[in-house]
């Protein structure tokens, strides 16, 4: 009786976390546009801040510092890291070149990626409603790109679907390893990015502005966000993780038509309701199956 309440508060938990991450984290692409700065610029500053302020926060909380505890991680902390890095730069590459809403959409694909690694590498395999789910999904993605086509958009497409690939590796990986800091591979995702971006950038020539929504972005919303994420990989499975990336598909998308006036054209809003659509009915089922008594 006791472990079953355990599972059920833990389980509540990670909806909580999960659900909040993604609604903070749904401000990220609106962020990067009001900055008006060059890609690497962006990475450059949003990682360098962010492994400032989450280094910041393991001192005062912990009385570590970041790099202590990548080291006692060992290297799955090193991997993760990597993988926080490569989703940041990826996703503001994708913002750049094609229309928000597109690239939102296409991260939805992350529980996809998540179910099958997590298949592959967890054993937790899932069940038959979400291979079909992942198919009806895919014919969405196609959609997205078919639409980018005639504005030279593919290219960002195509960054947004390796952003969503990284992130259901990363929640994949983090989930099997419950010891790994959040706080700390977020941070060192941080300085990787900023490190690799130091070579294309000029951060000095930034206006200060810019800087400041880049400031936002590195010290408050991207940490915050993704800390939030992977705390929530600690009490759900990966997949179900990131099947909260449908708030920020909704939101993202709404952030930036609401307040830039960038409208998703018709190819999006079809692939999008479509992936919406089944992800939602998806996880309506999902829950459906958890509450059936035993």
């Amino acid at each position: 009786m006791s472990s079953t309440l355990n599972r059920i508060t833990d389980h509540r938990r990670g909806i909580m976390l999960a659900a909040l991450g993604t609604t903070v984290l749904s401000f990220d692409a609106l962020l990067v546009r009001l900055a008006v700065a060059g890609p690497w610029d962006v990475i450059f500053w949003r990682g360098l801040f962010m492994a400032l302020s989450l280094t910041l926060a393991l001192r005062l909380l912990r009385r570590r510092w970041t790099w202590q505890e990548l080291t006692s991680g060992g290297w799955p902390a090193g991997i993760s890291a990597v993988g926080f890095a490569l989703t940041l730069m990826l996703f503001v590459l994708a913002v750049l070149n094609t229309r928000v809403a597109n690239v939102v959409v296409i991260l939805a694909a992350a529980p996809l990626f998540a179910a099958l690694l997590s298949g592959v590498f967890l054993r937790e395999w899932v069940p038959v409603r979400t291979w079909l789910a992942m198919a009806v999904c895919i014919g969405g993605i196609l959609i997205v790109f078919a639409g980018s086509l005639g504005f030279g958009g593919w290219l960002g497409d195509l960054y947004a679907l390796l952003a969503a690939f990284t992130v259901g590796a990363n929640l994949t990986l983090l989930r099997r390893s419950a010891g790994v800091d959040r706080l700390a591979v977020v941070a060192g995702g941080g300085l990787i990015a900023c490190l690799v971006a130091a070579g294309f950038s000029a951060p000095l020539q930034v206006p200060g502005m810019s800087l400041f929504w880049l400031a936002v972005m590195g010290l408050v919303q991207m940490p915050l966000a993704l800390a939030l994420m992977g705390e929530a990989t600690r009490y759900l499975p990966s997949a179900e993780v990131s099947l909260f990336l449908l708030v920020e598909t909704v939101l993202g998308t709404w952030w930036v038509w609401l307040l830039l006036g960038e409208e998703p054209p018709p190819a999006t809003l079809l692939g999008g309701g479509l992936i919406l659509l089944t992800l939602t009915v998806h996880a309506w089922l999902s829950l459906q199956r958890r509450h059936v008594p035993a």
